[in-house]
């Protein structure tokens, strides 16, 4: 207020309201009164990260709930095969629908306010008919009722007259299984022959085959298996039942991380926690492979020499006729990838070998279909630069390329061999698009006949009836919201129009649009694609430091394609501090050429900044609201690491960042994600990417994120990063949440990181926390 009244003393105010001389002149009183006003006003419009941005920062989640009016969500196929449900938001709240794609007929799923007064007395509570307690069902009784849990209950209703009871009490869901666990393949599993009248095991390390329930009566196979290399209790017999076939396994050592609980919920003391874990360069299992032909016994093993240095052999499987199984073999480096066939005399060959000067992304892109008695194979490969699919011979030999061009396929949804065609994902093909776009294509084995089943310049997802003869196809762009239409899934022509998505409710919010928007990357020719969010009380002629989102796992990509009321980070909720907040994806991520992808190998630390830096400075230009001197980065996991390294790699550009989950030294992290892209044997590029090798190099402000349970990247890469901080002398903040796991923070993080922007990026103190009261354990 001081400051405002010396403005006034220097306006033109200032000759007529003299000191002393305004206290008894009306209006002279009255002009300075308007005056102090406006300003005051100006002043509160034009601030930023003030106590008036968190309160309605706040309030915009909770504002954004069902706006969007008639985009149909949970969309399922009955069991007939062609009829089809969906749930969407309408005016009177959340109905249920059903479409009938033969007849085109549309109707409620039910009568709402007789299931509800149904299912209210069966579960005791009064329901309201447009506010059901569900969203998710499966139908039963061949589509006439459904099936859904609430609570603790699992609860069964019948469409026609809405008749609900409760089938069963069920208690807390069980915890699924850690994903670094590995199957215990020494442990006692009785595999039943296809006739189900013998049994295969593994008894003291060895196979064992006796007549069904009777394993007092077994027979020994094979008597090389010991303690240290036994034989695997996932066995395979083939169709006729006349051979089976099982690995030997030589197992590894484990590599075990350990995690304090320091504030149980349970007890006072703290608890001791592990967690199998393989991290790059440590030991795998090696498996050799055998067939053993039922009754007379014999053996017929493999060569170990032939698949050295596994990385996983897997996916053993018999052809239909049991002459042979095939099997993948991923040698460790991902460099080497090949589909082996060993038939019943033992015989070997190499059907399919893929190899790449970087990577071979089988986690990303892999596929692999058999046709009948294995006479052909389809097969996903990016040997052209781009991921499209080949057909193979029995003999591996290529028959013919199936699909091809500066595009790929995304995801094989359907084969159908006996009219030799493929349904797929597909994006990029389609010029004069957003190149991630996924659209949906009809294709014969020999490459003929390719049909586009969407065409519209949009994100498209479908869902098909269990005979491909429709699918349900919804589309949209960020900048548009969905529509969703029935069509034909031979020719992609629209037999019904669906839902077409309303906003206006969404609108009247003050929600802002989020800009699409492209320019080239380091080279400056591939086009790079992000998005830009704004403040509901965007004003172009202000300047907004701007703040970016980062994740740049290799393994897929991470903007948003479809219609978003906010996104992943709550981008939406943190530009009303006063930001503009973006997100794009740099070269290095996936969906894109094989060599936008190969950007990363041994170089995650690339993470796409000169590419990202090139989009912004262009951003800047054609929004010169961005200040682009004022840049914060965030992100977590992966995305911590790369929010971190953005200080130590390109301090220049980037001035602030928060850093959640992070694995800053990817020798510290899972060994499958890593490996897959900065390669092995472990060297020297391990170092060259660590935030911890490099912790020195320390510009600007960075908070530290951790939660002690994080059992997805082991908090100790953090707490290393943080001694070498330490060690350095360097200035940095740390937040370390008891109980919490792998997470951006939770809702303390989050409110501790907007504070961390709206401090050192608009140079405003936050405002105090009475505003908001904190309790409980920040959520996982």
């Amino acid at each position: 207020m001081a400051k405002i009244w010396r403005e006034a003393a220097k306006s033109r105010l200032a000759p007529a309201c003299q000191k002393g001389y305004f206290q008894a002149n009306t209006a002279c009183m009255k002009k300075l009164t308007i005056f102090l006003v406006i300003t005051c006003l100006a002043s509160e419009l034009t601030a930023q990260g003030r106590l008036a941005d968190y309160q309605r920062a706040e309030r915009l989640n909770a504002a954004l709930q069902n706006t969007v009016l008639f985009a149909p969500e949970k969309i399922q196929w009955l069991p007939d095969g062609r009829s089809f449900s969906y749930l969407q938001n309408t005016a009177r709240g959340k109905e249920f629908f059903r479409v009938d794609a033969a007849t085109a007929e549309k109707k409620p799923l039910f009568d709402p306010v007789k299931l509800a007064a149904s299912l209210g007395a069966a579960i005791g509570r009064t329901l309201s008919p447009f506010a059901l307690p569900f969203t998710d069902f499966i139908f039963t009784d061949n589509g006439t009722g459904i099936e859904t849990r609430i609570d603790s209950m699992v609860c069964a209703c019948t469409l026609e007259d809405a008749g609900c009871r409760v089938l069963r009490k069920t208690g807390s869901r069980a915890p699924s299984g850690y994903w670094g666990d590995r199957d215990n393949e020494n442990e006692l599993h009785y595999v039943l022959s296809p006739d189900g009248k013998q049994q295969a095991f593994i008894r003291e390390y060895n196979l064992y085959v006796s007549p069904a329930g009777k394993p007092e009566a077994a027979t020994r196979y094979s008597f090389d298996g010991s303690e240290g290399e036994y034989y695997s209790n996932r066995i395979y017999w083939s169709p006729d039942g006349r051979h089976i076939a099982a690995a030997k396994i030589r197992a590894n050592k484990p590599h075990l991380i350990y995690l304090v609980e320091s504030s149980p919920v349970d007890q006072l003391q703290p608890k001791l926690h592990t967690r199998n874990y393989l991290k790059p360069g440590d030991a795998l299992p090696q498996k050799t492979i055998s067939i053993f032909e039922a009754g007379s016994k014999r053996q017929m093993t493999m060569d170990a020499a032939q698949i050295p240095e596994q990385y996983q052999v897997d996916r053993i499987t018999w052809l239909d006729n049991s002459a042979a199984i095939r099997f993948d073999y991923n040698k460790r480096g991902h460099q080497r990838y090949s589909v082996f066939e060993m038939d019943t005399t033992g015989g070997v060959k190499e059907l399919i070998r893929e190899e790449s000067n970087t990577f071979i992304n089988y986690s990303g892109r892999y596929y692999r279909y058999d046709l009948s008695s294995g006479k052909e194979i389809i097969w996903a490969s990016e040997r052209d630069g781009w991921n499209h699919l080949y057909l193979y011979d029995n003999n591996g030999k290529v028959k013919n390329q199936i699909t091809s061009g500066n595009w790929l396929v995304r995801r094989v949804l359907n084969v159908d061999e006996k009219a030799r065609q493929i349904w797929f994902e597909g994006s990029g093909r389609e010029s004069g698009m957003d190149p991630y776009f996924i659209q949906y294509y009809r294709v014969n084995f020999d490459g003929s006949g390719l049909t586009a089943l969407t065409t519209e310049n949009a994100n498209h997802r479908a869902w098909f009836s269990p005979g491909y003869e429709w699918l349900v196809d919804q589309y949209s762009r960020l900048d548009m919201p969905p529509v969703t239409v029935l069509r034909d899934a031979q020719t992609g022509k629209i037999i019904q129009a669906i839902e077409k998505a309303n906003i206006d409710k969404l609108l009247a919010t003050g929600w802002q649009w989020p800009a699409v928007f492209t320019a080239p990357g380091r080279d400056g020719k591939t086009d790079i694609w992000g998005m830009i969010v704004f403040p509901s009380n965007y004003d172009p002629k202000k300047k907004y430091p701007v703040i970016e989102y980062i994740y740049a796992g290799p393994h897929d990509s991470f903007v948003p394609k479809s219609f978003v009321t906010d996104s992943r980070g709550s981008l939406h909720e943190l530009a009303e501090l006063g930001f503009i907040v973006v997100q794009c994806d740099g070269m290095g991520t996936a969906n894109r050429s094989k060599a936008f992808h190969d950007v990363c190998w041994r170089n995650l630390k690339d993470a796409g900044f000169p590419d990202r830096m090139a989009w912004m400075k262009a951003a800047a230009k054609k929004y010169p609201s961005m200040d682009i001197s004022r840049v914060g980065i965030f992100g977590n996991s992966a995305g911590g690491q790369s929010s971190m390294g953005a200080l130590l790699f390109h301090p220049a550009f980037y001035k602030v960042a928060v850093s959640s989950s992070g694995c800053h030294d990817n020798r510290m992290d899972k060994m499958w994600w890593n490996e897959q892209w900065m390669g092995y044997p472990i060297g020297e590029q391990y170092a060259a990417s660590s935030n911890v090798t490099h912790a020195g190099n320390l510009q600007g402000k960075v908070l530290l994120i951790l939660g002690e349970l994080d059992d997805n990247v082991d908090p100790s890469s953090t707490m290393q990063l943080i001694n070498a901080l330490v060690k350095n002398n360097k200035e940095f903040d740390f937040l370390y949440v008891p109980g919490m796991g792998h997470s951006l923070g939770g809702d303390y993080g989050e409110h501790k990181r907007r504070d961390f922007f709206v401090r050192h990026l608009l140079g405003v103190e936050p405002p105090a926390w009475g505003w908001k009261q904190v309790v409980g354990t920040p959520k996982p």
